[in-house]
């Protein structure tokens, strides 16, 4: 089923700007009926959690349909479901939890095709514990990160592996479940960052492997806030720190003060949204969300194809997405231009492809591009042909 982009459209008010908008991979605008949820939590009765008054069973109620919501995203258990201000804010918290227990000899694997906010958390707590820190590499050439990568530097003291499921700066998507089962295989936990993945496929905890994952609501048409996934007999085992009156449950005890309880309105509505993408798909919530995904990637696979296809023609463009399996997103650089020029022409015509390396600090490194980075073009669900014929006119009108 093809989605209907021009329906998606006309329910995000954003786009009424008139810019052909490629920023999506660092935030996607949002839909109507998002907006109107978190509009609709603020203005009835809100209080603590509880079941005694109208407040209390109103914010209770958004808490739990909130979890079901990311729960059905994610292929998760709800009570599996943790809550925080974003996914670097997730991150620190699990790394310092988990580094209770790690010491010299302990060793942790980060990779360089990571946004930083899957890198530095963990070198900084295995630092702090005298725990040591390896390296996966990725090949700059075709952008892959393979399970033989992240074999070569895993090991029995191997505590834990912190890997993508997509690169936010080139969309590589690596093997995840074969890079669970090498991890695994050694007695590692394997902690996956999906936000960039979250965004334009389905995701199933179970079948990738991950012992934690995190993604964004921001990425995928929600609002601003953090979401961690883990089973719950897991989080069990963890005893993060946490105020003394202050819950013990699972998952509460890893969230730290009162929810935004407008913001977890605002993602269970985005979540519902995603869901109604193919209007043709039936059953729950789960089996529509899968349905939906399929729609999504198909559409945006073939704007990725027509934006590739243009690039080549043009000429005196780099583009340094290359894997064989990625996300709709492209990284490239212009001969003779720096990123952030190439990007200020781009929104001089209404175009918006930001400029820079994403906090994918050591990629773009790796890359060769060095902090700069290049110009990232990210589709969304209301990405459409027109904005990607905007975007190639205006690159053909490059002064170079």
């Amino acid at each position: 089923m093809a989605l209907d982009v021009e329906a998606i459209r006309a329910r995000t008010p954003a786009l009424k700007s008139g810019s052909a908008r490629f920023d999506a991979p660092g935030g996607t605008q949002t839909p109507q009926p998002v907006i109107d949820a978190v509009a609709e939590a603020l203005t009835r009765p809100l209080a603590n959690r509880g079941r005694t008054t109208e407040g209390e069973r109103n914010a209770d109620d958004t808490v739990l349909g909130a979890r079901a919501a990311l729960a059905d995203l994610l292929g998760a258990d709800p009570r599996g479901i943790v809550f925080g201000r974003s996914a670097t804010q997730l991150a620190y918290d699990l790394s310092r939890t988990l580094a209770k227990d790690w010491g010299p000899g302990d060793e942790v694997v980060v990779t360089r095709l990571d946004h930083d906010s899957n890198i530095r958390p963990w070198i900084q707590a295995a630092e702090s514990v005298g725990a040591t820190v390896r390296w996966a590499d990725f090949d700059p050439a075709t952008g892959e990160l393979s399970p033989d990568h992240v074999a070569k530097v895993l090991s029995p003291r191997t505590r834990l592996v912190a890997v993508t499921a997509a690169s936010n700066l080139i969309g590589t998507r690596p093997d995840i479940p074969a890079i669970a089962t090498l991890a695994h295989g050694v007695g590692a936990l394997l902690h996956v960052d999906a936000v960039h993945y979250a965004s334009h496929a389905a995701v199933d905890l179970s079948a990738l492997g991950a012992d934690t994952l995190v993604c964004s609501p921001y990425k995928f048409l929600g609002p601003h806030l953090g979401v961690l996934a883990a089973r719950p007999e897991f989080l069990e085992t963890l005893r993060p720190d946490k105020l003394l009156p202050s819950s013990d449950a699972v998952p509460e005890r890893f969230e730290l003060g009162t929810l935004p309880y407008e913001l977890l309105a605002g993602a269970r509505a985005a979540v519902d949204f995603l869901a109604d993408l193919d209007p043709q798909a039936r059953g729950g919530r789960r089996d529509r969300l899968v349905a939906s995904f399929a729609a999504l990637e198909a559409h945006e696979d073939a704007l990725r194809e027509r934006i590739e296809r243009g690039l080549a023609d043009l000429g005196g463009i780099t583009v340094h997405s290359r894997a064989a399996r990625r996300t709709p997103t492209l990284l490239f650089t212009v001969a003779g231009m720096l990123p952030a020029e190439v990007s200020r022409h781009l929104a001089g015509h209404a175009v918006d492809a930001p400029a820079g390396s994403f906090y994918a600090l050591e990629a773009s490194r790796r890359l060769g591009l060095g902090d700069a980075g290049g110009v990232r073009v990210g589709l969304a669900p209301y990405s459409c042909a027109e904005d990607v014929d905007r975007l190639l006119t205006a690159l053909g009108t490059l002064d170079r």
